[in-house]
């Protein structure tokens, strides 16, 4: 009696291990893989309702060939009640095909998001921003389209076809091979010739992220080229790289239009072959002349919908390098820690040690800064001041040594806590292209206007406003772009005040005193 249920048991195990396989590859959220099998199992029974039409006319036609049709009123009765079965199988499709699937694509959004946030500063200096907002944009959307156009269906249809196989072969051991063979052919053609589809196309898609990059980076140093006179050697550098892209792309497609072409034949031999076999056993004797159009009509049927299917499944391939970047960034480890109670604000750096990649910047640092006291770092440029900032808030984690704030290791507390509890000034500000009070408001959103100003009068914000057009309502452009380096400083002085953290980590600017050495202050 045990056999049966470890059996079963067994056959759970394997579905759920594919269902895991399927969400990693795809990158998919619990919510998509779940309603991903949904949808399966919908195209599954839609697939099943298709077969309803031919079933009626080979119902119909072996009522004619033994004389006992039914009265017309009959056979409107069944076909109108199918047309009824295939319209609610399809809407429901619809509805878990699309609706569900746009839905998937905005949990993911949100989902990357998050993980953005929880990751280290570090993941960013290492990874092209050009890329990360391509993952955000064109791989979520490519994981849209192959789960609405192919991933369900594709699944749907292996179900479907396997059951159908067995069905075939078991009737009729030749026709059922006839009927199946090519496009169980068309299958593993697909998947044994996915490296050689996706060579040229992989190739072509990482070409696309580098001529993002070095757009992004034309666009952001135009003052830069300008000045020294670049723009022609920029400009031939630009248009160099999309002739190279462009050949690429049509290699890539090529390559594609090639594999896709015998593939999109395959299915179609199904009935040419179905109609030879037939034909064989027909003029045997061995079939009767109703079973030879149904294997014909099934064969057709079979192929027709495996060929409007077959271009979408050629996404599987076409698209794996999107979900292979939204899998690497969920798997890209996050800073944990919990969310504690600072009341002790003493930062102690105990033997730390830090490299950007192989360039060793922090060796065995060791040094107390007390709470109700000014401590400054002071060097030469490069000597680290401004990476032991971001040690401390953790925008950074340390390799060696320890951090501690009030005697808790900063790497056990939650970055939202630490954040709660410093506010940062470094030299490099980055601005929003809003208005100077909402800026300054960044530092605290809920914040009154009276406090916004009191913060600002702090930074001698005031003075800057007293000359600009609209006062604290001026829009002061993209990054702050209609202020001068000191200005901007001041304003991300002035919200720092405005967080009125304990901590305050001040990068100090020399725009804002020539006369003042380099340094950094807690």
């Amino acid at each position: 009696h045990s056999f049966p249920t470890r059996r079963s048991s067994d056959l759970q195990l394997g579905g759920l291990k594919m269902k895991s396989k399927i969400q990693r590859y795809f990158a998919l959220t619990d919510k998509g893989i779940k309603n991903t099998f949904i949808a399966a199992r919908v195209t599954f029974l839609k697939l099943v309702s298709f077969t309803f039409p031919p079933i009626l006319v080979f119902m119909f036609l072996n009522d004619y060939l033994n004389g006992s049709l039914r009265s017309v009123t009959v056979y409107m009765g069944i076909l109108t009640a199918i047309m009824v079965v295939m319209y609610i199988v399809l809407a429901k499709e619809y509805t878990l095909t699309y609706d569900v699937t746009y839905e998937e694509s905005a949990d993911l959004r949100i989902k990357i998001a998050n993980k953005f946030r929880q990751l280290p500063m570090s993941y960013f200096s290492t990874h092209n921003l050009s890329d990360l907002s391509q993952t955000v944009m064109m791989d979520v959307n490519n994981i849209e389209m192959t789960m609405s156009h192919a991933l369900p269906q594709g699944i749907g249809f292996f179900y479907f076809f396997t059951v159908i196989t067995v069905m075939l072969i078991v009737n009729n051991f030749p026709l059922g091979l006839a009927v199946t063979v090519p496009i169980w052919a068309t299958i593993a053609i697909m998947f044994l010739s996915r490296r050689y589809q996706t060579k040229h196309i992989s190739k072509y898609y990482n070409r696309l992220l580098e001529n993002a990059a070095s757009f992004q980076e034309a666009f952001e140093m135009q003052q830069e080229i300008k000045s020294y006179s670049l723009q022609g050697e920029v400009g031939e550098d630009v248009l160099k790289k999309l002739r190279d892209t462009e050949r690429l792309h049509i290699k890539a497609e090529f390559t594609m239009a090639l594999t896709s072409s015998l593939i999109g034949i395959l299915p179609y031999l199904a009935p040419v072959l179905t109609a030879v076999v037939g034909a064989v056993q027909f003029s045997e004797g061995s079939l009767d002349v109703l079973y030879y159009v149904g294997y014909l009509m099934a064969s057709t049927t079979i192929s027709a919908q495996y060929a409007g299917l077959n271009e979408f499944l050629l996404m599987y391939s076409y698209f794996k390098d999107s979900f292979k970047r939204i899998r690497d960034l969920q798997e890209e480890p996050i800073q944990e820690g919990e969310d504690v109670k600072i009341s002790d604000f003493d930062v102690s750096l105990e033997n730390v040690n830090f490299a950007y990649g192989d360039n060793e910047v922090i060796e065995s640092l060791n040094f107390t800064a007390n709470q109700g006291e000014v401590t400054a770092l002071v060097g030469p440029s490069g000597c680290g001041k401004t990476t032991v900032l971001r040690l401390i808030s953790r925008l950074y984690d340390y390799s060696g040594g320890s951090i501690k704030i009030g005697g808790k290791d900063i790497k056990r507390i939650s970055t939202k806590t630490l954040f709660e509890n410093i506010s940062i000034v470094f030299q490099s500000v980055e601005l929003f292209n809003t208005t100077v009070l909402e800026n300054i408001r960044a530092g605290r959103k809920e914040a009154s206007d009276e406090e916004v100003m009191a913060a600002a009068k702090l930074a001698n914000v005031d003075k800057i406003v007293e000359k600009l057009p609209n006062g604290y309502s001026t829009i002061i452009g993209e990054n702050g772009s209609k202020l001068s380096g000191g200005e901007r400083q001041r304003i991300s002085i002035a919200r720092a005040f405005l967080k009125n953290a304990p901590i305050i980590l001040d990068r100090k600017s020399t725009r804002l005193n020539s006369s003042h050495p380099g340094g950094s202050r807690m």
